[in-house]
């Protein structure tokens, strides 16, 4: 398996917008995001300058229940 590619928060922010989720709201530079379909996915990304951490990304996928296969492709 190989490892997750690094990603700058507006990459992240426009995957998980092909991915179907939404901002739900914003606080300082955290973006609450929830799925369209699935409220109960939701997730967080901070939007800072350079690349979101490796643990970040992870994490991400993990609240907004994606694999890594499908994000992927949604790059």
């Amino acid at each position: 398996m190989s490892r997750l590619p690094q990603v700058k928060p507006s990459e992240m922010m426009a995957a998980l917008a092909r991915a179907g989720f939404a901002i739900r709201r914003v606080k300082g530079s955290h973006h609450y995001l929830v799925h369209t379909d699935n409220p109960f996915r939701r997730t967080t990304v901070s939007l800072h300058p350079g690349d979101l951490p490796t643990r970040d990304v992870r994490d991400i996928l993990k609240q907004a229940k994606l694999s890594r296969d499908e994000f992927l492709k949604l790059l």
